[in-house]
């Protein structure tokens, strides 16, 4: 019998096959229900290799009948066959190299398979030699266009990383390298397109050679002196830098910064970090997330992490969150929070389960014997009420003015036209319970563009009513935007940084938030959850 596997190496199997998958050309959602799977093995409290030979994994939420069976067969045999035969068949470094050329992953495997190749240079090779004419579908025309894609530095735009993504991975290549994280990533870009790491070396071969060993590298594709692009089974390009260590703080400055930034300084002098480099320039230093547009200008002390005093806004197992009032506020509290919002759906969702008055009054038990539990730490009774097509709240005045949090959502109708949106909107800010406008923009990144909501009319509105606007740290939102919470500052309207947690991993989504809100130029003065629990504004305007 295999030796049990506890619930990290379940997980990592997962992700393993959901990356495996992904490359193969499965369908996406088949490769992200493997992922979430994964991340609900790794935040389970119970031994997932005890449930699945009870025959219960199932009762984890997105554990369905497909997912069960590997489980099964990965717990009893200590391997999933399929899993073994996706690592043997599938090229990672020709996959990778395809994406990076804009060719797809079974086509890209083909050609490798007919012209016996497996690497990168194997591939250029074959493409020189004229063999891809000899690959049966490709004729003069797309010989000739892959032949320039694999010579030309130039890459084929994609979308972008989500930052959360775009930080996990560099992080972890940085990590490895004893490098600084740069390009997008580092400036927390809502997209990253410009994935970049910088070393300080005097000899660069061996950081060099280990980037082109790292797992998540499966192509170098240019190597110079003291560069690399690397691509990751993505097709997504990794540029490292390896600096001498006297010009360490030149050029990370130079990879982290947009190109209008760095030229505005002019030329950079030679710097083993950033702040001589900034010195030397007479300009003081900038955050870098202020390294968008040109600046020389003194910076605001702008808002960090450890200014949060809690989160007011998260999900729970009464909708569609994964652990329960009591787990999402003990790990805000180990967070060293004051204060955490339960803020779950309204039953007007519909994709995902929503309370009603009743339930929320049920849910209040379970919030105060929390609360009993958890002293002094509170968790506040919230609510992310839907507005309906109609314009009217998804719950009734009597149980909203019970709550002490009440987060405003529009969830359906964000293709709406912008006079009938706006109105919808800040007529339902003026409703007296509201606290706050969750992701006031509606957009997912890379899916839904934002809504036409016109942002003026909003801050006039929230100045009138005392509504607070919303930066969500989910890495798909992000909304408000750092220009958005900018315009948001600037007309005296406060921000809430929010998590929109799901689960108790979730609650790490506060650094997104606060990157996005520090995009903004907010300090912590404009931040009402950096205030102590005593200073919120709960229900100061509930109805009479």
């Amino acid at each position: 019998m295999p030796a049990t596997l506890d619930n990290a190496a379940i997980a990592e199997r997962l992700d393993a096959f959901a990356g495996l998958l992904d490359l193969a050309g499965s369908g996406r959602y088949t490769a992200r229900a493997y992922r979430r799977a994964a991340e609900t093995v790794r935040e389970s409290r119970a031994p997932v290799a005890a449930l699945v030979r009870e025959g219960r994994v199932q009762e984890l939420r997105g554990i369905g009948p497909g997912i069960a069976a590997r489980l099964r067969e990965l717990v009893e045999t200590g391997a999933i066959a399929e899993l073994d035969e996706l690592e043997r068949e599938v090229r990672p470094e020709l996959v990778g190299l395809g994406r990076l050329l804009g060719i797809g992953p079974q086509r890209m495997v083909d050609i490798g398979r007919a012209l016996g190749v497996s690497t990168a240079d194997e591939l250029r090779q074959a493409a020189r030699e004229g063999r891809l004419k000899d690959v049966p579908g490709i004729g003069p025309k797309t010989e000739e266009r892959v032949l320039a894609r694999l010579e030309s530095p130039e890459r084929p735009r994609r979308r972008g990383l989500l930052l959360n993504r775009a930080r996990a991975l560099l992080e972890e290549i940085a990590g490895a390298l004893g490098g600084e994280v740069a390009g997008d990533p580092r400036r927390w870009a809502d997209e990253s397109f410009e994935l970049a790491v910088v070393v300080a070396a005097a000899r660069p071969k061996a950081a060099l050679d280990a980037f082109e060993r790292l797992p998540a590298i499966v192509a170098v594709v240019e190597r110079e002196a003291r560069r690399a692009v690397g691509v990751t089974v993505e097709g997504l390009p990794v540029e490292l830098i390896v600096a001498p260590p006297s010009r360490f703080g030149t050029e990370l400055l130079r990879a982290t910064g947009t190109p209008a930034y760095a030229e505005a300084l002019g030329p950079l002098p030679a710097a083993a970090d950033e702040e001589a480099v900034y010195a030397a320039l007479g300009v003081p230093w900038c955050p870098p997330e202020l390294r968008e547009e040109p600046f020389r200008g003194t910076p605001p002390q702008l808002l960090e992490l450890a200014d949060v005093r809690g989160d007011l806004h998260c999900h729970t197992t009464w909708s569609d969150g994964k652990a329960s009032v009591l787990e999402m506020a003990t790990a805000a509290r180990d967070l060293g929070y004051e204060y955490l919002a339960v803020c779950d759906h309204t039953r007007n969702v519909r994709v995902v389960p929503g309370l009603d008055a009743d339930d929320l009054r049920r849910q209040a038990e379970e919030i105060a014997a929390a609360n009993d539990a958890l002293a002094p730490f509170r968790v506040l009774r919230g609510t992310e009420v839907d507005i309906r097509s109609d314009g009217g709240l998804d719950l009734p005045d009597d149980v909203l003015g019970e709550l002490d949090w009440v987060q405003l959502s529009l969830h359906a109708g964000q293709r709406e036209a912008r006079e009938p949106l706006t109105r919808k909107v800040t007529e339902a800010m003026r409703h007296p319970a509201v606290t706050c406008l969750s992701h006031p923009r509606g957009r997912l990144i890379n899916h839904r563009p934002p809504n036409a909501l016109d942002l003026e009319a909003v801050f006039e509105v929230a100045l009138e009513t005392g509504v607070a606007l919303e930066t969500n740290g989910l890495a798909n939102r992000l909304d408000l935007s750092g220009p958005e919470v900018r315009l948001a500052i600037e007309a005296g309207v406060p921000i809430v940084a929010s998590t929109d947690a799901h689960s108790i991993r979730g609650l790490k989504n506060m650094r997104l938030a606060i990157a996005t809100a520090r995009r903004g130029w907010a300090t912590a003065a404009d931040v009402v959850n950096t205030r102590p629990l005593a200073e919120l504004p709960l229900r100061r305007r509930a109805p009479g």
